[in-house]
């Protein structure tokens, strides 16, 4: 379910620690034990590269840094902490993608390249999220 506000669209999204799935998945782990956080109000910001998580989120998911990265912002460039990948699920579509750190208080932010593997587009007139009119709006993935 998309929300509005003015000029923004806001999602819902589940993040899972991709880790833990793979865990559970060999038998390691239990699947209600997995990390997992799901919030009504992630905003998609074509303005950001990737999935951007706040601190708490990413410690509430036990995700394992795995670097930096020099990110540009409203004010400036400067560097972001890099963690591991998770499972991002909207709209019964998911993918898997690294994840930048924002300060908390700051919300999730959902870039392009995660709305590509969803195939996933930002309908402006409508301000909410789409399956992609090129697909009929199915999940597709081209492969030139």
């Amino acid at each position: 379910m998309e929300l509005t506000t003015v000029g923004k669209v806001v999602t819902a999204a589940t993040i899972e620690n991709l880790r833990d799935l793979v865990d559970a998945q060999r038998g390691h782990r239990e699947p209600e034990q997995v990390r997992r956080v799901t919030v009504s109000d992630a905003l998609v910001d074509t303005g950001t590269t990737f999935l951007s998580l706040p601190t708490r989120l990413i410690q509430q998911l036990g995700l394992v840094r795995r670097g930096e990265k020099r990110v540009r912002n409203s004010t400036g460039t400067l560097t972001a902490t890099l963690y591991d990948a998770v499972r991002l699920t909207i709209q019964d579509r998911d993918c898997t993608t690294d994840v930048l750190e924002v300060p908390d208080g700051a919300p999730v932010l959902i870039g392009p390249i995660p709305l590509e593997a969803l195939d996933l587009v930002v309908d402006p007139k409508g301000q909410k999220l789409i399956g992609n009119p090129e697909h009929h709006g199915e999940q597709m993935y081209d492969q030139f």
